[in-house]
């Protein structure tokens, strides 16, 4: 018997179960699958423009910047649009995100990279997973698509959500992913951003970009 098997096996002795409990599993898949659901508030709720609307003033509060873009086709002008007036690089990184590989790149100056950053890199992209009308979050899944460390390491972070994707609530978003992935196949992080890193913790002044992007734009797909 290997180490792990005999702390295993204490375990059990100690709770009075065998290596195979057919009750306390059972037990225990009926409370997730009746879990009561919590209080949640309203503020995201309501129809589809409504929840829109909530979402980009939400954002907007923490200091995201928002566009919009009828088509996806028309998301890659916005970024070099954002990119030329604010005097920044042409320059952008994304992962494998087939939403991403069709859009248009080619159409634009944009130089681009494709994969997880190595921390040199000035502006990103991913797509998001979801987004929350109530605290104007996005959520992003970890995976070669939307590569982590595209959230956290450019100076720029540019986040395309779909218009569909929003969401009330991180009820809601946590809904889609068992709905999505099924149980036991979720991705291994879910990341949710609510506008630009930010920390405050030197002399209580706020700093943008103290542990990730100090910029935050997002482009609303298909709002009209």
């Amino acid at each position: 018997m290997s180490a792990r098997e005999e702390i295993f096996a204490s375990i059990r002795r100690s709770l009075n179960v065998g290596p195979v409990d057919a009750p306390r599993r059972d037990a225990v898949a009926a409370r997730l699958a009746h879990a009561p659901v919590g209080i949640v508030p309203r503020r995201g709720h309501g129809e589809a423009a409504e929840r829109l609307a909530t979402f980009k003033s939400e954002a907007e509060r923490v200091q995201a910047t928002i566009a919009e873009a009828a088509a996806a086709a028309d998301v890659p002008a916005e970024i070099a649009r954002y990119l030329r007036e604010n005097n920044l690089p042409a320059t952008l990184r994304f992962g494998d995100d087939q939403r991403l590989a069709d859009m248009p790149w080619a159409a634009t100056a944009l130089e681009i990279a494709r994969g997880p950053s190595e921390g040199d890199d000035l502006n990103a992209v991913s797509a998001a997973f979801a987004a929350v009308a109530e605290t104007g979050t996005l959520a992003l899944l970890s995976g070669s698509d939307n590569p982590t460390t595209l959230n956290f390491l450019p100076d720029n972070h540019f986040v395309v959500v779909f218009a569909a994707d929003v969401v009330a609530d991180v009820e809601s978003v946590f809904a889609r992913l068992k709905a999505a992935y099924g149980p036991g196949a979720l991705p291994r992080t879910v990341n949710f951003i609510t506008g630009p890193s930010r920390s405050a913790d030197i002399e209580q002044t706020l700093l943008l970009g103290a542990h990730g992007p100090r910029r935050l734009h997002i482009v609303v797909v298909g709002a009209g």
